[in-house]
């Protein structure tokens, strides 16, 4: 038996819910271009708890997106989340970004998933998940090129999902490319992964525990 917390900070949407044994008891999420993490997480943190008739004590774990993405948000549900575990004293896990993203898709048609987030240019975050959901390539920073992806395309039917698959649209001609531009990472799909991660012990070092930027901030000077 579990209750946790979820929070999903890794791009635009400002994400949170809250289950019991994978379940899904609410859900309080944004997704704004404006980023505005800092002012919603915590209200929406109250108001998950509050719908779900949930005390913070009530609470077994917390688990928070721990990237890649947007390095100030990463830095926002991380701070929250080691805050709440170390105030509550619980357990904190921590979700690939991706790996939720991918779940959010109904697979059976396609036999392979790749979440991607954009990145700068023509970049992008990536991982490659079959139709089971289990990873088959590991997360990686990548420029797209005609060519990308080609060794699944050649396999059978692949969905390019996430705002990072617009770029890959005008380069991926192949028919057995599709694409959803519009699915963000969301708590509600870490429900399930954070159920499974309490069940196994698969629990994260709260004091040391850091995002997974997969590449160096880079501060852009205003123009």
């Amino acid at each position: 038996m579990g209750t946790i917390l979820n929070l999903e900070t890794a791009t635009t949407n400002c994400s949170v819910s809250v289950a019991k044994n994978g379940r899904l008891l609410a859900l309080k999420e944004h997704d704004t271009p404006g980023y505005s993490h800092s002012e919603q997480l915590h209200v929406f943190i109250e108001d998950a708890l509050k719908e779900a008739k949930i005390a913070r004590s009530d609470l077994d774990a917390i688990a928070v997106s721990k990237g890649p993405g947007s390095y100030t948000g990463l830095r926002i549900g991380v701070s929250a989340a080691k805050g709440l575990c170390f105030a509550l004293d619980i357990r904190l896990m921590s979700i690939a970004t991706l790996e939720s993203m991918a779940h959010q898709v109904e697979a059976g048609e396609f036999d392979f998933i790749i979440p991607v987030l954009d990145a700068r240019r023509m970049e992008v975050y990536s991982a490659v998940y079959d139709k089971n959901f289990m990873e088959v390539r590991e997360t990686k920073a990548e420029i797209i090129e005609p060519d990308s992806f080609q060794e699944y395309r050649e396999q059978g039917k692949v969905l390019l999902t996430g705002n990072g698959a617009e770029k890959c649209k005008s380069l991926l001609k192949d028919p057995n490319f599709s694409f959803e531009t519009t699915i963000v990472p969301s708590a509600k799909q870490m429900c399930s992964l954070s159920h499974k991660k309490f069940e196994n012990s698969d629990f994260e070092d709260v004091a040391y525990f850091e995002p997974f930027y997969l590449k160096d901030f880079i501060l852009q000077k205003k123009k």
